[in-house]
């Protein structure tokens, strides 16, 4: 009976160790599971790179003219208003003649007298001179004589100045219009008072050409090394949102605009207007043209900004810690051996401070993903660059990668 109790026991105990070691190799023979993918990737491909830089400014008249008064007056005749086409020499406005006539009477009133008294003198100074011949008169009585003709003439010459002014006031006092042009803007009524004392009052503005228009924009001083004369821009309005219209980087203006220790630039940009669908004061916002590569290798501008998590970063430094120490035994004697045999050697240089600032600036740290999921850090560098997509012009990078550019939330799948 014992001996049938054993023979179980033996039994049992063979059956477990069948049992355990048929799971161990169950275990061992089953493929490792894959680690779902953590991040959104986007392949690395070859395409068409625009870049741009944008600014915001206003549409204006290449050539607008402000119209002003030299005198002053009551507007007595209106004949121009907002939105009309004049052309060179159209009457604009005209101010009351009644003073300037009056000035004009008073003028040749006194280049009358003055003509007069040159006359008298002119004739005394005759006679004096008869009298002197014959000794009847002295030598200083007519010399006093001739002065008195200089002072005549220069009397006469006076007045027909004053009587020159008082006309060119007269005529002042019609306002012509300088070009051909539309008008603008009006600041003067009819009835109104024009006072010209100190400064030169504007009654008109006059566009020349509404068919050539201009965009003064404000460019930062960060963007303007990559802006050229000749160079294409688009730009929308709020009135035609759906329209796109060109124009063409004219002018870049040496003086800066410094406001709260921001620096910018003024860009002037031709536009035609044949349509004249753009009016002057409207916003453009504006986008120049400032380089175009075709057929680069380019990844998405998103990978730029991808950093790991702080999970991330732990996860890493376990994992290689953990092949540091697996290795340690196999590469202490081989260091041993080095630091006998060998001369110590100095530890790498850290070039950065020799290199450029731009080459620095354009130098950036982007992730692929391993054969595990994993993702793996390398260094590029990149050139012309835009919103969606960047120029990879140095690095480890090659057609057909995979970049990491965003991560994938592990608890509800989403980004």
């Amino acid at each position: 009976m014992a001996f049938l109790t054993k023979k179980k026991i033996v039994l049992a105990a063979g059956l477990l160790i069948v049992a355990g070691a048929t799971s161990v190799w169950y275990a061992r023979s089953k493929p490792a599971a894959v680690e779902a993918p953590r991040f959104r990737t986007a392949p690395v491909d070859r395409g068409t790179i625009t870049q741009t830089v944008t600014a915001t400014g206003t549409i204006n008249p290449v050539a607008l003219i402000n119209i002003g008064s030299q005198v002053s007056g009551t507007v007595s005749e209106l004949k121009a208003d907002f939105n009309d086409h004049v052309k060179k020499g159209q009457v604009l406005l005209k101010l009351d003649p009644t003073i300037f006539n009056a000035v004009i009477a008073q003028s040749d009133a006194q280049l009358a007298s003055a003509r007069a008294n040159l006359v008298l003198a002119q004739a005394t100074f005759q006679r004096n001179q008869t009298l002197v011949a014959q000794s009847f008169m002295s030598s200083l009585t007519l010399d006093q004589s001739r002065r008195e003709v200089d002072v005549a003439k220069a009397n006469v010459q006076l007045a027909q100045a004053q009587l020159a002014r008082a006309q060119a006031d007269l005529n002042n006092s019609v306002i012509r219009s300088p070009i051909d042009g539309v008008i603008i803007k009006r600041t003067v009524d009819l009835g109104q008072t024009v006072a010209a004392s100190f400064t030169t009052p504007t009654l008109f503005q006059i566009a020349r050409d509404l068919t050539k228009m201009q965009i003064d924009t404000s460019v930062s001083e960060a963007d303007v090394g990559a802006l050229k004369e000749g160079q294409l821009a688009r730009f929308v309005v709020d009135a035609y949102p759906d329209k796109e219209f060109e124009a063409r980087m004219r002018q870049f203006r040496l003086a800066a605009n410094v406001v709260q220790n921001v620096v910018t630039y003024n860009v002037v940009l031709d536009v035609d207007n044949n349509e004249e669908l753009l009016k002057p004061g409207m916003t453009a916002q504006v986008r120049l043209l400032v380089g175009n590569r075709e057929q680069v290798l380019r990844i998405p501008t998103a990978a730029l900004r991808f950093r790991l998590s702080d999970e991330e970063i732990d996860k890493q430094k376990q994992k290689s810690k953990a092949q540091a120490s697996a290795s340690a035994s196999a590469s202490a004697a081989a260091s041993a051996v080095a630091s006998t045999a060998a001369s110590p050697v100095p530890p790498p240089e850290d070039d950065a401070a020799f290199r450029s600032k731009s080459e620095l600036s354009r130098t950036f740290k982007i992730y692929t993903l391993d054969d595990k999921n994993q993702p793996v850090a390398k260094d590029i560098r990149i050139g012309l660059s835009n919103f969606r997509y960047t120029e990879v012009v140095g690095g480890e990078l090659k057609q057909g990668d995979k970049v990491v550019t965003r991560a994938i939330n592990e608890k509800s799948g989403e980004l």
